[in-house]
């Protein structure tokens, strides 16, 4: 909160907040410290049809079908 208070008074930062709200850090989402909100989104990647395993290709089979 503090972040997005310096850049609403105009402060120069190398954080910026997008039209979405969200907040980046040299083109990188900013993800608060909530251990609760880190792993919901640890755990929808893994869900998703469009995650990658490192030496598999699940991304391309996983496109392929749809």
């Amino acid at each position: 909160m503090k972040y997005k208070a310096l850049i609403e008074q105009g402060k120069k930062l190398d954080i910026e907040i997008d039209v979405n709200s969200v907040m980046r850090c040299q083109g990188r989402i900013c993800v608060p410290d909530v251990p609760e909100l880190k792993r919901m989104i640890l755990e929808e990647g893994r869900r998703s049809n469009l995650s990658i395993h490192p030496g598999v290709t699940k991304m391309y089979q996983d496109l392929k079908k749809m």
